[in-house]
């Protein structure tokens, strides 16, 4: 092997001109794989659950919870106060006192105090006992429970109409990928069609409906493939991925038949709906309010501690030359005695709050029932259909096979051909149109029974 030494300043800079591009490219090539954006049903529902709006809320609807918490709780600490003040006599206050001279004669009316007063006091409070923080801190544990719940309500949702939109685009794509393959089988019998007409067996009336057929297809292959890109922009909005990148989906469409069966003996458990699990939340925090009602009516009380620093002088120059400190410790008890009623009118107000949701539990278990009832039975009828329509591929492939042989052998006229070969082509987009509806109608089944996994 040559060294480096032996080569000459320009054959190394030749070399090195050589490497450069080479390596930049194999920078590049690997950072083009590394943002390619290729995502299958998982790698969809778990971008939109990272980036969807409607979940970035959801979180932050959370995050702001924990403060609304944080803010109800934060009179348990102790509350810190500093206070100045400056004021300035224009007219001294007047005391009367009795004259030591004559006690029983008139008063001497006299100025007190000083002209320039000021102070500084420090202030601490501490609560004891007050209902409104028991009760704050007893519902805290729901409130949380309820932010998460109606996080996890939106990231259901979100993947139902993620898997849906995804399944819409694969049912498009394999659409075109049937009219691709119709297409080319009608280039075929017309171009069979012309043959056996420039030999004299057939008319021009064969070729020229095939022709017909031909151009029906390509307008519905058009119309499928403006669809897509239609269907690729709801799913990056149902995502929340940008609209101007691309985005490839990656499928296995064996994998996808398979993914249409389900459990249809599984019980309805309404404990699963996280509809009912918020609701009975709900009703654990009226009941709290009730409960805050009922003990409302406890005295409040409080420790508290104060120093303050008194300045006085009638010459504002010497005002803040001597201080008077004094301070003081104590307890405080408040009792509401009257209020106009008002805490039995709450009391009264929560208490028919909780039996109105009472009544909310039983209307939701009906609609979830009868949600169910539905769901299970469109899977049920969309499976059976999605079996005869895969029957039916295979019968018009049969069909259509033998009307075109017996054409060529000029048994059939080519009018039969051209029935078959729209019998075939709508069986297999029926066939396409029934799987994404029994897709469609497993989600919703899992959807009423509570059973959308969330990865």
């Amino acid at each position: 092997m040559v060294g480096l030494r032996t080569l000459s300043g320009r054959q190394i800079l030749c070399i090195i001109s050589f490497l450069i591009p080479l390596f930049y490219g194999i920078v590049e090539a690997q950072a083009g794989s590394e943002n390619d954006s290729v995502y299958s049903l998982a790698g969809c529902i778990n971008y939109a659950l990272a980036h969807q709006p409607l979940v970035l809320q959801a979180k932050t609807d959370e995050a702001i919870t924990e403060k609304d918490i944080r803010i109800s709780l934060s009179g348990w600490l102790p509350q810190l106060n500093l206070q100045g003040d400056f004021q300035h006599y224009v007219d001294e206050p007047v005391i009367f006192l009795p004259d030591a001279n004559n006690p029983s004669g008139q008063k001497l009316k006299l100025r007190s105090g000083f002209i320039n007063t000021s102070g500084l006091q420090f202030s601490a409070d501490q609560s004891l006992y007050n209902s409104e923080l028991v009760f704050a801190k007893k519902a805290t544990r729901d409130l949380r429970r309820r932010s998460q719940q109606n996080t996890e309500t939106v990231r259901i949702d979100l993947v139902v109409s993620v898997s849906k939109a995804f399944y819409d685009v694969l049912l498009t794509k394999e659409q075109l990928q049937v009219l691709d393959e119709d297409i080319q089988r009608l280039q075929r019998n017309y171009q069979d069609a012309y043959n056996l007409y420039k030999s004299g067996l057939t008319d021009k009336i064969d070729y020229q409906q095939a022709i017909i057929s031909l151009n029906n297809t390509r307008a519905q292959q058009r119309s499928a493939a403006e669809t897509m890109n239609a269907k690729y922009a709801d799913l990056k909005a149902i995502m929340g991925y940008p609209p101007e990148k691309m985005l490839s989906l990656s499928y296995d469409s064996a994998t996808i038949v398979k993914e249409t069966l389900i459990d249809t003996m599984e019980l309805l458990n309404y404990e699963k709906r996280i509809e009912y699990q918020s609701l009975k939340t709900n009703l654990n925090l009226l009941a709290t309010n009730v409960s805050y009602y009922k003990w409302s009516a406890l005295p409040v009380l409080s420790a508290y501690y104060n120093y303050n620093l008194v300045y006085q002088n009638d010459e504002f120059g010497s005002l803040y030359k001597a201080d008077y400190p004094n301070s003081l410790i104590g307890l405080k008890l408040t009792l509401a005695i009257f209020q106009g009623a008002v805490r039995i009118q709450n009391l009264k107000k929560a208490q028919l709050l909780y039996k109105r949701s009472t009544y909310s539990e039983d209307d939701l278990k009906n609609r979830i029932s009868s949600e169910y009832s539905h769901a299970l039975s469109s899977y049920k009828s969309n499976l059976y259909a999605l079996s005869l329509a895969r029957e039916n591929i295979g019968t018009a492939k049969s069909i259509f096979n033998t009307v075109k042989l017996q054409y060529n052998k000029g048994v059939q006229t080519y009018l039969q051909v051209l029935v078959s070969e729209t019998d075939l082509r709508k069986a297999e987009l029926n066939y396409l149109s029934t799987l994404f509806q029994v897709l469609s109608s497993k989600l919703d089944l899992q959807r009423a029974l509570g059973d959308v996994r969330i990865n």
